[in-house]
Formats: structure tokens, C-alpha cells, sequence
């Protein structure tokens, strides 16, 4: 809230927004931000209202509303002078003449049991109307003769599971020792890594090691890096644990998370928690054991907004607090895990076999730059990817396709000129989305008319550039009309049901053909997959990152351990413009360790983690020159201090985001440098900066451990 301060007397001209803000604020001495907003029509009101702060104009007033509302049901039960048998025999008499009104005294009666011995039963009105088939009027008849009397009971929105649970499903050899292997080293580790090859069966071990903590009254947390996958293992834990699982993660409503964190502070709390990263902030009672499923996936890393923290960190640390242990489990462990269990910080348990005997895909990798020579591709299709296609669907098989990009093509291009379209806000080309016939900047959100000719030259081929996974699904469709078709990106996956459908859909053969972007990687399991396509694995191989190679091969490994069923072999049609690349060969071979101890010496030698800590200083402002100006001073103030630990200051990709210009500085860090010392250095050097007239309305933020 914002309130007028009476006894302000300007010693300098204001200006006209100032003014008019002032205006409002005397007339009504106490307004929220938002209506003051509306009301002056000023759309950064809140640089308005700094000024006037500083000038001591007015006062902010802080105010806590609460704004969730408990969900209530209406229950009905009988007035207190006609809730004893005498008084009810004389009501069957009365109401001879009103069968419908006796129909539904009766009904009730029988609801409630309330000629029983026991407890009586709550009735909801609802409920009662549909057993005793009558209308609203026959019910409010009742109230008005003092029968019935109404009152709302709180329901809740948070869904019972079953409350028959099946048994646990027997572990085969090589989960029996890995399971036996991971409990034998919680004996002196905290922390263990599970490092399984795809479809090994890591799941059925988390299970058995959650009914082990919950048999010793602890409780689980069990983290997950998407959305995407609650569907799957929450369907596969409640036939185990029925009542005892909840779910938490941000597509829930907010009053459906804030009865979960209640419930978590009651004295029935779940006994295990399924969720996204926010799930490590929820309240523990008796925390005994945390599971980091796909520990390696960079969606662990909150980026924006603040707090930048990294779930599988934070996962350790609140384990730590409730000593608890943590198990981390991936098919490709991030270099950093893979390091901290061969220097034996962690402990590590390894499963090599693949469940059921399953065996690892066969990828073939195809070679495009020629076959685009060649003009032998059929849009973004290969010949041998068609064939494959074709005969999975022959075979009553599925095929998932990947492609790390999302829209219809990621830019469009004037054949004339060259003119590509930008956003006005942000240093990026926009990206059409056929759907919404609109260009889209993925960074600020913004959309724009799709134009008939360029703005430039005035030509009229506007070519699109590249594919995203919109197109793929357009020509998937003109290829095979009569396949049911689906695209899982962020899309399409906007509500808490879509999920759902798309892997209910899947799971049950509806859909013959799954399109998507990283989503699909990410631990979902299908029975009927045979084959897999990554369209374009160089868009992984050429990010400007010093990870980059690390995910390239988790994306394409995670992505192939999609495919393979019993007793038969799966397919991963890899294309690329690389083949020669040593990521493809890590790929197709399978040869995670070797990839690892060369990105490890890498790593060494240019001082990267896990040897060293990076923190990103991001700089940002609405002037280019000043924020020039301020990038050379901070970096200057930092490496007084830090020494040639700064780098920089330099652009980052994209240099300018929602207007305002980017500049960053990166601090490499020994590991055994106090970060305590370095946190103070830093927040030092941001507070000085800021004081600064010239940069008070700059943007300065760190990213530590950045992803």
C-alpha cells in the first residue's frame, strides 16, 4: 500500500507523473500500487513511486492479505428439537400428505444412519437430493419447517487415493543388487549415486527403498525434474502407497498447494511427497529419505526469478538438516555427481543391465548435410527415418520424435533482402507458431503479426528458416494422414490436464506418433516405442556453453533409452551434419564413462566445475552506454579484490532482454576459497554500485553454480 505523506513540501519541480500520482494519493491518502496504476495510467508506476519515496512524498505500507478460501460443501442435518424418535413419528404422520418430503426425511435418515447405534454420518445436501431423486423446493420445504437446517463443511480439494494397495513387485537380480548395494552404502555415505542405463528398472528400487523409510515411521521426499512425469510415477506409486502420496508441483491450483503445505504442518502428514524442485520447501516433520530422479537435468536450476537455487543442492542440504539420506538417480550422471562419486564424497551403486532383459537401442547415425545435398530429404526426414517410421506403424508400434525446439520455424527471412524479424524488445528473431499464425519471441513473451511482405524491400517470399516441432508435426501429418498424431512441448502443455492426456494417451495406443522437445527424454516409460528420431542433433552439439557436450549426450541418450521393448531391439535414427563428432560415437556406443573423464580434464585444465565455482554477475540496464560504463567499474571493483578470477565484462548471446541491455562478468572460484568471504565481496561491490547516481536504476544480480 501507498500512502500520502501530508507534510511533504517539495524543494523541487516534479514531474507531471509524479505530480498526477500525488494528485490521486490527496484525494484517497491510502492506495494499493495496482489501482494507482489503472487509475494515473502510467505503466512503470513503480519508478514514479521510488522517486516520490526517496523525496520522502510518501510512505509504503506493507500488508499481508490471505488469499486463499478453504473449498466447503453444503451438509444437512436434522434441527435439534426434531432429532429424537418421538418427535420423528409424529413427523411420518404429518408428512403422510407430502410423500416427496417424506421421501427425502427417509432418505436422510437412511444417509445419516441415524437409527443406528453408531456415530451419525455427515450428509451433503447435494448427495442427498441425488439419492432421494427430488427437487431443491422439496428440500427448502423442509428447512422452512424447522426439518432441516443447513451448514457448510470444509471439504478440501486434495483427492483421496485408492485405499487398496497392491503389494510390492519382486525386484530381479540385478535390482536386488543394486538395491542391496545402495543400503549397504547409506551405512557410510549420506549421499549415494544410482547410476542405471535406461530401462533398468531404477524406479521399482526407489520403491522398495520408500516402503523401507516408511516402515521405519520417516518420511520421503521424491523430486522429479518435470511435470511431465508426475503422471506416470504417481499412477505407479499409488497402487503401493494409496492415501500416503501427495503430489505437489505449480500446475496445482494455489489454494490445492497451500492445503498440501497445511496437511504437511497437521498431525497426518503425507509419508511421501511427489514433486517438482519448489516440493524442497515444503515442511518435514520426520524427513528420512530424499530421491533426486534424472539428478542431471538442468530444469533442478531455478533461473528466473530469484531464488536461483539448484533442487538437487537444496535436496542435499534439507536432507542433511533432518539427517536423512539423499539418493541421486540418472542413466547419465551431470559430470559434477559422476566427480563427487569417484573421489568417494558420494557413494555410488551401478546397474548395467536393462530390465527384463531389454536391450539398448542400435542407433544408427545419418548423415543429412550430404542427403540435403543430394536433395534426397523429405522436409526434415531422412529416407532411412521414413522406412523406420513406416514400419514400426506397420507393426502396430510407436515412435517418438525429437527435436529441441519448439514452433513452426525458429525464424523467417525475406529471400530479397535477408531481412529477418526481431523482437523489439529483446536481441533475438522471432519464432512462427502456424497455429497461432503469429511470431513469437520466446524470451519476453511478446507476439506479433506474421507480415505479407517485407517491411524492408517490399518483396513477397518470406521463406521460413528451420524447423521447430510445430512443423514437424504439420508434415508427420501430410505423410501419414491416418496416424494419430501428438506434440508434447511447452505448447501444448500449458495446463495440468493436457499433460496428462497426451501420456494417457500414449501410455494406451491412442496416439501412434509422440512429437516433442526435452519433455520426451525425461524418464517416461512406453511399452510400445520402437523407434526414435532426433532430427537434429548439432542444435545440441553447437551451444555456445562449456556443458554443452555433457547435454548433448544426455539428451540423446535419454531420448534413445525410450525405445526397446521385449524381446525385441529398439531403433534410434540419429541425424546429423557431425559425424564425425566424438559426442556421436560417445552416443552410439554408449560410452557415458569415456565422455565424462574427457569433460573432466577438460574442465581442469580451463578451471571449470567440479574443480572451481562459477558465479555469473549479471549487469542489466536500459542504456547500452551506461551500462558500459558500470560493466568496466564493477568488473574493476571485483577484480581488485578477486583478481584474474574475473572475466570479462562481455555480452552474453542474447544482449538485450524486455529492453534492457545484458552485460556479464563470470568469478571462477577454488573450491577451497571461503565463499562466505566471496558472498560479502560481491554484495560489497553490488551496494556501491547501486549508491552510484548514475546506476541506481540498474539491475545487478549473481548466479551462483550457474546451469
Amino acid at each position: 500500500m501507498v500512502e500520502y505523506n501530508p507534510d511533504f513540501e517539495s524543494l523541487q519541480p516534479l514531474s507531471a507523473k509524479e505530480q498526477l500520482v500525488l494528485d490521486l494519493l490527496s484525494a484517497e491518502h491510502e492506495q494499493c500500487v495496482s489501482k494507482l496504476e489503472k487509475d494515473s495510467g502510467i505503466k512503470n508506476i513503480l519508478t514514479v513511486i521510488k522517486s516520490l519515496l526517496d523525496k520522502g512524498a510518501l510512505f509504503v505500507k506493507e500488508e499481508l492479505r490471505r488469499n486463499y478460501k478453504p473449498r466447503t460443501e453444503v451438509r444437512v442435518r436434522l434441527c435439534s428439537e426434531v432429532a429424537h424418535e418421538e418427535k420423528l413419528q409424529a413427523l411420518f404422520t404429518e408428512l403422510g400428505r407430502a410423500p416427496k418430503q417424506l421421501a427425502l426425511l427417509m432418505k436422510y435418515l437412511e444417509l445419516s444412519a441415524f437409527m443406528g447405534t453408531g456415530t451419525l454420518k455427515e450428509v451433503s445436501k447435494k448427495e442427498l437430493l441425488k439419492q432421494a431423486d427430488v427437487s431443491a423446493n422439496v428440500f427448502a420445504a423442509l428447512v422452512d419447517k424447522r426439518l432441516f437446517e443447513v451448514y457448510d463443511f470444509e471439504v478440501g480439494r486434495l483427492t483421496n487415493a485408492l485405499a487398496n494397495v497392491l503389494p510390492l513387485n519382486p525386484l530381479n537380480e540385478f535390482q536386488r543388487k543394486g538395491y542391496a548395494e545402495v543400503v549397504e552404502s547409506f551405512k557410510q555415505k549420506n549421499v549415494c549415486l544410482l547410476h542405471g542405463v535406461t530401462s533398468s528398472g531404477k524406479t521399482e528400487i526407489y520403491i522398495h527403498l520408500i516402503a523401507d523409510a516408511l516402515a521405519q515411521g520417516k518420511q520421503v521426499l521424491y523430486l522429479l525434474p518435470e511435470i511431465a512425469l508426475t503422471t506416470q510415477i504417481t499412477e505407479r506409486l499409488q497402487r503401493v502407497f494409496g492415501s500416503k502420496l501427495g503430489v505437489y508441483h505449480s500446475k496445482f491450483p494455489d489454494a490445492e498447494r497451500v492445503e498440501i503445505w497445511q496437511k504437511q504442518l497437521s498431525n497426518e502428514p503425507y509419508d511421501v511427497i511427489l514433486g517438482v524442485r519448489s516440493s524442497v520447501f515444503l515442511p518435514f516433520s520426520r524427513l528420512g529419505l530424499v530421491i533426486v530422479d534424472e539428478e542431471h537435468e538442468n530444469t533442478y536450476k531455478q533461473q528466473d526469478p530469484a531464488p536461483r537455487y539448484h533442487a538437487r543442492n537444496a535436496a542435499i542440504v534439507l536432507a542433511s538438516m533432518y539427517g536423512a539420506k539423499t539418493l541421486l538417480g540418472t542413466a547419465t550422471p551431470s559430470i559434477e555427481s559422476y566427480f563427487n562419486a569417484q573421489t568417494g564424497k558420494y557413494g555410488l551403486v551401478e546397474i548395467k543391465e536393462r530390465f527384463q532383459e531389454i536391450q539398448l537401442p542400435e542407433i544408427v547415425p545419418v548423415d543429412i548435410k550430404e542427403l540435403y545435398r543430394k536433395k534426397r530429404m523429405t522436409g526434415p526426414f531422412s529416407p532411412l527415418l521414413l522406412k523406420e517410421i513406416t514400419d514400426a506403424l506397420q507393426r502396430d508400434e510407436q515412435v517418438i520424435l525429437f527435436q529441441n525446439r519448439r514452433g513452426f520455424a525458429p525464424m523467417i527471412e525475406c529471400r530479397t533482402c535477408g531481412w529477418v524479424p526481431k523482437c523489439k524488445n529483446c536481441d533475438v528473431s522471432l519464432t512462427y507458431h502456424k497455429g497461432m499464425n503469429q511470431l513469437t519471441c520466446h524470451y519476453c513473451g511478446y507476439t506479433y503479426q506474421v507480415p505479407t511482405v517485407c517491411p524492408a524491400c517490399g518483396g513477397v517470399e518470406l521463406l521460413h528458416r528451420g524447423f521447430g516441432t510445430e512443423k514437424i508435426e504439420d508434415d508427420i501429418k501430410l505423410l501419414f494422414p491416418d496416424v494419430a498424431v501428438a506434440r508434447m512441448d511447452l505448447d501444448t502443455t500449458r495446463t495440468r490436464t493436457a499433460y496428462e492426456k497426451i501420456i494417457a494417451d500414449f501410455t494406451e495406443g491412442r496416439t501412434r506418433i509422440l512429437i516433442g522437445t526435452q519433455m520426451v527424454s525425461k524418464g517416461l516409460d512406453f511399452d510400445r516405442v520402437s523407434v526414435v528420431g532426433i532430427l537434429n542433433a548439432d542444435t545440441m552439439l553447437n551451444y555456445p556453453d562449456f556443458r554443452s557436450y555433457e547435454r548433448a549426450f544426455q539428451l540423446m541418450a535419454q531420448v534413445a533409452g525410450r525405445a526397446g521393448r521385449k524381446h525385441k531391439r529398439g531403433k534410434v535414427v540419429l541425424q546429423t551434419k557431425s559425424m564425425d563428432h566424438e559426442v556421436i560415437a560417445q552416443v552410439i556406443d554408449n560410452r557415458y564413462e569415456e565422455m565424462a573423464q574427457g569433460q573432466l580434464a577438460e574442465r581442469q585444465m580451463f578451471q571449470y566445475p567440479p574443480f572451481f565455482r562459477l558465479i555469473y554477475v549479471y549487469m542489466k540496464h536500459k542504456n547500452s552506454e551506461l551500462l558500459d560504463k558500470m560493466a568496466d567499474e564493477m568488473a574493476g571493483k571485483l577484480k581488485t579484490v578477486l583478481g584474474t578470477r574475473v572475466l570479462g565484462p562481455d555480452k552474453p548471446p542474447v544482449a538485450r532482454i524486455q529492453t534492457l541491455y545484458i552485460k556479464k562478468l563470470v568469478v571462477k572460484i577454488e573450491n577451497d576459497v571461503s565463499m562466505n568471504k566471496v558472498r560479502e565481496i560481491l554484495y560489497d561491490a553490488r551496494l556501491a554500485m547501486l549508491q552510484n547516481e548514475l546506476f541506481k536504476s540498474a539491475i545487478i544480480y549473481y548466479d551462483v553454480d550457474p546451469m
